[in-house]
Order: structure tokens, then C-alpha cells, then sequence
């Protein structure tokens, strides 16, 4: 006798929610019903429009062409995050992705460029970054390099329409059986035996059940927290800021290669460039400025006139205490929310699902696999958080705020990441980390960290070998970009939106 199908059941859409749905669609084609439930009459958070290189990941494994994606989207591409005032007005830098430099040898670049650096013979970091030079002269390319075969490749991400992004995956997911039921959740109903959740009813007194629950409602958190009572560890103490308003211009004629973070008195202020808009927002502490006063600071600091009103959002940075218990898993804004500063939110969304996947629960899943699946998301989430803090911590602009953070008490495990550095320019990326070695590296250098000393292996290259070592790179960088074309003509001819080809 053939087994009924196993049911998972997502509830909420959004993009946490049809992302989910699109890849439980491209792997589980047999044995399984996928069910997604959503209202259109509740609003999504809508904000997280720009993106890191691995979302180019998530577009392969479902086959999603990578033009059509950026073309419906309204896409643009992203090279890299410029971070803006943070040492005060006026200083900026740039979280490239990609190298930085070449290693030569057991030890990695950063060793040779503080040795030159100290004989006063080095550029600065962002000479020796494809990336960044790429984005500064606003040029784009894909696939191999043009110039020369020792050049690397540029990792790029990605500024899209999230709600665009939904619909897209929403098509994906429903032409491969994925049924979506409009309505409102009204009530989550558990096993009396289990304790688990047994099916949800909707305001039509519809009934859903299901094997499986996958929360992506949100920051109500309908499942994991509510019903459950898994509680939620606030994080506002390391990120102070806990409102944004966010606000759409017109779209830039030439849109930049990068996402702009730029330090305000009592937050920080985003530009998103996007083909048919530009979105903007400023994060910001509640405590220190008004709702209103970072409303004016939002527009007095826009790049155009706004499109529409602001819209307010409040949260907490944070995560809840178990992202799996018992049936339900949360995914996306029910699992904790860390601020859109480098850009990580829907890839949080894209590793919860790849884990999901991983370690699928089948009829006889039990404790070990929640567990594991726990330590995964929170090892994850904690050296993101850890990321993010570092650019509150290391600053130095004047306001009260931005004392507070550089006088507050760090995490142990960012407290050694900076202690290491700080003495010889070490950096140990633990396990499968997010950011890496060189993402650590731009964001220590920018935000004033300097080491004391480097790697006495940097020793045994000879002054003139490394002075020309530090001179070749960035001729060799800059030929390669001086041969790419812009990101406007890129754009132009690979995959404009129809709004775009209008305009």
C-alpha cells in the first residue's frame, strides 16, 4: 500500500516563504504535498532588496536563469557594500567581495601589504581589489578574465525588488505543484499526545494540516513563538538600533556597483539602486533620535525628491532560542532578524533552507536532527552578529550613540577575532563561517583597525621583489577594468526590465 504523501506546510508567503517553497518544489518531487499559505492582506517587511554573492547559488540549484531573474526583478548588480562616515563624515571604504591582492606562499596577503605598508611602499587596500576598482569605475563583467588568465574572476550579488523576487518564485513554485490557500491564520492547533502542531485554521474555517510547519510569519512568529513558546534573545545591547523608515526615489541614470551604508548621528542610512527605483532607509536607534527627526534626516540626506511616503518598521535584532522545535521550523524574520548592514537577510533565508534540506525530517526524525540543525543556524547567526557589531564598536564619530558603542562590552568570540588581529594581522575564519578572510580584513582596515605587526614569513620576500609585487597588481587590476563595460551598457545589453527599456 502506497504511503500518503508527507505534508509540509508553510505558513506565510513573502519571500522567506516562496523561497522556501520554490526549493522544497525543485527537490521533492515525489512523496511530498507542499502546501503555502498566505493573506494578501498582510503587508510584508519588503526591505531586504539587496543581496551577497551566494544568492547566485540558490538561482543555480532551482535553474533559474540568471538574466530573466535580474530582468524581472528589476535588477541591478553589486560588487560590493561601500561603508560611509563611519570614522566620521567624509571617510568611506568598500566591503569588496572577492581577493583582495594575491597570497604568496603559507600566508595570506594582508602579511605583505602591512609589511609594505610600514616601509611606506603600499597602496591603499582598495588598489589591490578587483572588485572595488571595478565598482569605482562603475564596470561590470561576468564569467573569466578579459586581460590576462592570472586575473580572478569578480564575485558579484545582486539589488532587486523583493516583492518582484516573490511573485517570480511564487510562478516557479506553483507549476511544480506547490498549492497556495488565501486566508488568514486564526488559530494553530497542537497534538494533545505530542505536543506538536497538527494543522492551522484560517479565517474561512478552512483547516490545513500537515506533517511539517515551516513559520514564515514573520516577526508575529505565529508558531515558533506564539504557540510554542520559544522564546526570542534580544540583541539590542550589541545593535542598538531598532526602527528603520524606508523610502523609494527615482531610479539613478548610471546605477552604482554597490550598496551605500552611510553612518548617521543615530543610525545609518541605505541606498539600494534598482533599475525603476531607488530604495533608501535609515536604521536607527529609538533612544536617541525621534521618528520624526530621522524621518527629516532621512530626507534632508536623499539623493532625489521621494516617490512616496515613508513607511516605518520596528524590530529587534536578535534570534530565537531554537529555530527547530518539535514540528516547525522558522524560517526567515520568525527565526531573528540582524539589520540589513551587509546585506544578509535573504541569505539567512537561503541557508535555513539549504539546512532544511540537509537534515529533512522523515517520519521518524527526532532530537538529534533539531539539534543539529539549531547549532548550525546559531553558530551562523552569532559570527554574522559578531560581523555587524564590529562596525558599531570600531568608529569614531562623536555622537552619544556612537560612544556608547565603543565603550560596550563585545562578545568573547569578536573580542578574540579583534585581538588577533590587532597583533600580527591574523584572521582565522572557524569553520564554514559566512564572511571570509578578506571581508574580515576590508572591515578591520576601514574601520580603523590597524595591527601592531604581521607575519615574519612577509620577511622573506626582498625589498625590491615586493615593491614591485605591490606595484603589478594594481596595474594589472586597472587594465582588466578599463576593458569592461559599464554597468548601465551591461545591464542595456544582457537584461533590462521593461520599465527600464521604456524610460
Amino acid at each position: 500500500m502506497e504511503k500518503p504523501p508527507y505534508t509540509i506546510v508553510i505558513a506565510g508567503g513573502g519571500t522567506a516563504g516562496w523561497m522556501t517553497a520554490a526549493a522544497l518544489a525543485r527537490f521533492l518531487e515525489r512523496g511530498y504535498r507542499i502546501r503555502l499559505v498566505e493573506s494578501e492582506a498582510i503587508g510584508t517587511v519588503g526591505v531586504g532588496e539587496a543581496t551577497i554573492p551566494q544568492l547566485r547559488l540558490y538561482l543555480d540549484a532551482l535553474g533559474i536563469d540568471e538574466d530573466h531573474f535580474v530582468r524581472t526583478t528589476h535588477g541591478t548588480f553589486k560588487l560590493g557594500i561601500e561603508l560611509e562616515n563611519w570614522l566620521g563624515d567624509g571617510h568611506r571604504y568598500m566591503h569588496a567581495f572577492g581577493n583582495v591582492g594575491r597570497d604568496v606562499g603559507l600566508i595570506a596577503f594582508q602579511h605583505y601589504w602591512l609589511r609594505a605598508r610600514q616601509m611606506g611602499i603600499a597602496a591603499g587596500l582598495d588598489r589591490y581589489a578587483l572588485n572595488e576598482l571595478a565598482a569605482r569605475a562603475g564596470r561590470m563583467h561576468r564569467g573569466g578574465p578579459i586581460t590576462a588568465p592570472a586575473i580572478p574572476s569578480m564575485p558579484y550579488a545582486f539589488h532587486f525588488d523583493a516583492s518582484l523576487f516573490a511573485g517570480l518564485l511564487r510562478c516557479f513554485a506553483e507549476e511544480r505543484r506547490v498549492e497556495r490557500t488565501e486566508g488568514r491564520i486564526t488559530e494553530v492547533m497542537r497534538d494533545g499526545d505530542s505536543g506538536d502542531v497538527a494543522a492551522i485554521r484560517l479565517d474561512s474555517g478552512e483547516r490545513i494540516a500537515g506533517d511539517l510547519f515551516i513559520d514564515c510569519t514573520g516577526f508575529r512568529a505565529m508558531l515558533i513563538g506564539q504557540t510554542l513558546g520559544i522564546d526570542y534573545e534580544d540583541w539590542t545591547h550589541w545593535l542598538p538600533c531598532d526602527r528603520a523608515i524606508a523610502v523609494a526615489t527615482a531610479p539613478l541614470a548610471d546605477p552604482p556597483l554597490f550598496t551605500r551604508a552611510s553612518a548617521r548621528k543615530a543610525g545609518w542610512q541605505w541606498r539600494i539602486p534598482l533599475q525603476h527605483r531607488t530604495g533608501n532607509g535609515l536604521v536607527y536607534c529609538s533612544s536617541a533620535i525621534s521618528d520624526d527627526d530621522a524621518a527629516d534626516l532621512l530626507m534632508h540626506h536623499l539623493d532625489g525628491a521621494a516617490t512616496g511616503d515613508p513607511r516605518l518598521l520596528r524590530f529587534a535584532a536578535g534570534r530565537r532560542r531554537e529555530g527547530w522545535h518539535r514540528n516547525v521550523i522558522a524560517i526567515g524574520l520568525s527565526s531573528g532578524f540582524l539589520e540589513p548592514l551587509e546585506s544578509t537577510s535573504i541569505h539567512l533565508i537561503q541557508s535555513a533552507i539549504s539546512r532544511l534540506l540537509k537534515l529533512l525530517p522523515g517520519h521518524a526524525s527526532g532530537a538529534a536532527d533539531r539539534a543539529e540543525y539549531n547549532r548550525q543556524t546559531d553558530f551562523e547567526i552569532e559570527r554574522i552578529r559578531d560581523f555587524l557589531i564590529l562596525h558599531y564598536h570600531a568608529n569614531t564619530r562623536p555622537e552619544p550613540l556612537w560612544q556608547a558603542c565603543r565603550a560596550m562590552t563585545l562578545p568573547d568570540s569578536l573580542g578574540a577575532k579583534i585581538a588577533l588581529f590587532a597583533e600580527n594581522g591574523q584572521i582565522v575564519r572557524e569553520h564554514e563561517e559566512l564572511f571570509t578572510e578578506v571581508g574580515w580584513l576590508q572591515v578591520l582596515i576601514g574601520q580603523g583597525i590597524s595591527p601592531k605587526g604581521y607575519h615574519p614569513l612577509a620577511d622573506q620576500i626582498g625589498d625590491d621583489d615586493l615593491a614591485e609585487f605591490m606595484e603589478t597588481i594594481p596595474l594589472l587590476y586597472e587594465r582588466e577594468v578599463a576593458q569592461m563595460p559599464s554597468h548601465a551598457d551591461f545591464i542595456a545589453r544582457h537584461c533590462a526590465g521593461a520599465m527600464a527599456r521604456k524610460g
